[in-house]
C-alpha cells in the first residue's frame, strides 16, 4: 500500500504539468488571436502542425525512458532534469518580441514547438512513473485520482488566477501581463516537479534481461489490443474536451456578454473537475469501471447538447452546466489513467515484453493528438464562422462560437463511447492477468 504523502507527492507532479497544460487549453488560442495578433486560422494550423511532430517525438522519448537506468530510476530523472529547462521555455512561449508580423508568427511557430517537445520530454516519464509505483490495481485507481484531484488543483490556479495576474502584472499591457504571469506560474510548476521527483519511488521494473530493439517494442505495442482501443478514446476524448475548454472564453465573452465573469466561468468548471477526480475511486468500487466510464462520457454528451438550448438571460444555468459537464468528464479521467497501467500488464502478459514508457508515450500521442485537433478545429471553426478579434460579433460568428462550444464537444465524448465499447480488461481479467504474470515474475 502506497503512503497518502507519496500519492501526494505523485500527484503535485501532475499540478505542475497541469500548470502548462490548462492555460495552453484555455488561454494560449486567446493569446495568440487577441494579444499577438495571429489569425485563428493560421494558429489553429499551428497547433495541428506541431502536435503531428509528436509522432516522432513520443515514441522517441517513451523508448529513451523504458531504456533509463540511474540510481533514481527510469522515470523520476527527468522530472529532476526538465523542471527549471520547462519552466523557461513556458515562459517563452507567453512572451510577445517585438517583431513585424512574419517575425511574431515563426517566434509563436518556433517556442510553441519547444513548449511541446519539453511537454514530453518531461510529462511521458511522469506519467510512466505513475504505472511502476504500484502493481496493485485499486490503488492504480487511488495514484490516479490524488494525481488528477491535484492536477485539476493547477488547473483551478490556472483558472482563478491568470486573468487577474494578467490585469495585476499589466496594468493595462496584456502582452507584459501574461509574460509575468507565466513567469509567477513556472516558478510554482518547477518546485511542484521537484517535490514530485522527491516524494515518490519506483517499484516495479521490467522482467530481468529484458533487452530489446525499437523496432521490437513497436511490434509488441502493436499487439497490444487494449492499448489501440485507448489511444482512440484518448484521441476522441481530447478533441472534443479541448475544443470546449478552448472557446469557453469565447462563449463568455461573446455569446453570454459577459466578460468580466470569464474568470469566474473558468473557476467553476476547475472545481467540477476537481470534485468529479475526487469521486472517480469510490465510483471504482462499486461499479464496474468500464461501464462506469462509457456512462459518463454519455452524460457529459447530454450536457453539452443541452447547453445549446440555454438562452443567454439564463446565467445560473449556463454557469451550471459547465460545472456539470467538468465533474462528470473528469470522473472518467482517472479511469482512463488507471486502464493505461493495465494495459501495460496485458501487453507484458500477452507478448513476453514490458514497455511501459512506450505504452505511455503512445497513449499520450494520442492524446496529445486530440489536444492538436480540439485546438486546431476551434481556430478553423472561428474563421469559419467569421470571427474577428475583440470586437463586437456578428449573430452568425455568435451563433458559431455558441454551437462549437456545445455540440461539436459532444460528438467527442459519444465516439468515446462507442469505441470502449470494445474494452474488455475488467477488474476479473486483470486479476486473471496479474496471476499469470506472478507466476513468471516478481514484482
Amino acid at each position: 500500500m502506497l503512503t497518502v504523502r507519496e500519492k501526494i507527492a505523485y500527484g503535485l507532479g501532475d499540478t505542475a504539468s497541469n500548470i502548462i497544460f490548462q492555460t495552453v487549453m484555455m488561454f494560449l488560442l486567446i493569446f495568440y488571436t487577441d494579444v499577438v495578433g495571429i489569425s485563428p486560422a493560421l494558429v489553429g494550423t499551428m497547433f495541428l502542425v506541431v502536435r503531428l511532430f509528436d509522432a516522432i517525438t513520443d515514441p522517441l522519448m517513451g523508448a529513451l525512458a523504458d531504456r533509463t537506468k540511474t540510481r533514481f530510476g527510469q522515470f523520476r530523472p527527468y522530472l529532476l532534469w526538465l523542471a527549471v529547462p520547462f519552466g523557461i521555455i513556458s515562459i517563452m512561449a507567453f512572451t510577445t518580441p517585438d517583431f513585424t508580423g512574419n517575425g511574431k508568427i515563426i517566434y509563436a511557430f518556433a517556442t510553441y514547438t519547444l513548449l511541446m517537445m519539453a511537454y514530453t520530454a518531461i510529462n511521458i516519464p511522469y506519467s510512466a512513473l505513475g504505472g511502476v509505483l504500484t502493481a496493485n490495481p485499486s490503488e492504480r485507481v487511488s495514484v490516479q485520482t490524488y494525481r488528477f484531484v491535484l492536477g485539476m488543483l493547477g488547473g483551478l490556479i490556472v483558472a482563478a488566477g491568470t486573468l487577474p495576474l494578467v490585469e495585476y502584472f499589466g496594468n493595462g499591457d496584456q502582452a507584459k501581463g501574461y509574460q509575468l504571469t507565466m513567469v509567477a506560474m513556472s516558478l510554482l510548476g518547477v518546485v511542484m516537479f521537484l517535490l514530485c521527483f522527491s516524494g515518490t519511488k519506483e517499484r516495479v521494473s521490467v522482467p530481468e534481461g529484458q533487452k530489446t530493439s525499437f523496432i521490437e517494442d513497436l511490434k509488441s505495442l502493436w499487439q497490444n489490443d487494449q492499448w489501440r482501443i485507448l489511444c482512440l478514446a484518448g484521441l476522441f476524448l481530447l478533441t472534443g474536451q479541448v475544443l470546449r475548454a478552448t472557446l469557453a472564453i469565447y462563449y463568455v465573452k461573446y455569446v453570454l456578454d459577459l466578460e468580466d465573469q470569464i474568470t469566474l466561468f473558468m473557476t467553476l468548471g476547475m472545481v467540477g473537475s476537481i470534485l468529479g477526480c475526487a469521486f472517480a475511486q469510490s465510483l471504482a468500487k462499486i461499479v464496474c469501471k468500464i461501464k462506469a466510464y462509457i456512462s459518463l462520457q454519455l452524460i457529459a454528451a447530454f450536457i453539452c447538447v443541452i447547453s445549446y438550448f440555454v438562452p443567454k438571460d439564463q446565467v445560473a444555468t449556463a454557469f451550471a452546466l459547465f460545472f456539470l459537464w467538468s465533474f462528470f468528464l473528469q470522473m472518467a479521467t482517472p479511469l482512463l489513467w488507471a486502464k493505461m497501467a493495465d494495459t501495460i500488464d496485458y501487453g507484458h502478459w500477452k507478448t513476453g515484453v514490458r514497455i511501459t514508457g512506450m505504452v505511455y508515450s503512445a497513449v499520450v500521442f494520442f492524446i496529445k493528438l486530440g489536444v492538436a485537433f480540439g485546438g486546431a478545429f476551434a481556430g478553423w471553426l472561428l474563421a469559419y464562422y467569421g470571427y474577428q478579434a475583440d470586437v463586437e460579433q456578428t449573430e452568425t460568428a455568435k451563433e458559431g462560437i455558441l454551437i462549437s462550444f456545445t455540440v461539436y464537444p459532444a460528438l467527442g465524448s459519444i465516439l468515446v463511447a462507442w469505441v470502449m465499447r470494445k474494452y474488455v480488461l475488467n477488474k476479473e481479467k486483470v486479476e486473471e492477468i496479474h496471476l499469470a504474470l506472478n507466476n513468471k515474475v516478481s514484482f
